[in-house]
C-alpha cells in the first residue's frame, strides 16, 4: 500500500529531520537568550533610574 523506502532512505530522511529540529531549537534558545538580556538590561536601566530620582 505505502512504499516506505529502504532502510537506509529512511535513516537519511531521519537524520535530516533529527538535524532541521536541532537547528530549530537552538535558534530558539539563541533569541530567547537575546530576549532575557535585553529584558534584564531595560530592568538594570529602570533601576538606576529610580536611584537617579531618589537621591
Amino acid at each position: 500500500m505505502f512504499h516506505i523506502g529502504n532502510g537506509n532512505e529512511v535513516a537519511i530522511m531521519k537524520r535530516i529531520i533529527s538535524l532541521i529540529l536541532v537547528s530549530l531549537f537552538t535558534l530558539s534558545l539563541l533569541s530567547g537568550c537575546n530576549t532575557i538580556r535585553g529584558a534584564g538590561q531595560d530592568i538594570e536601566e529602570g533601576g538606576e533610574a529610580i536611584q537617579r530620582s531618589s537621591s
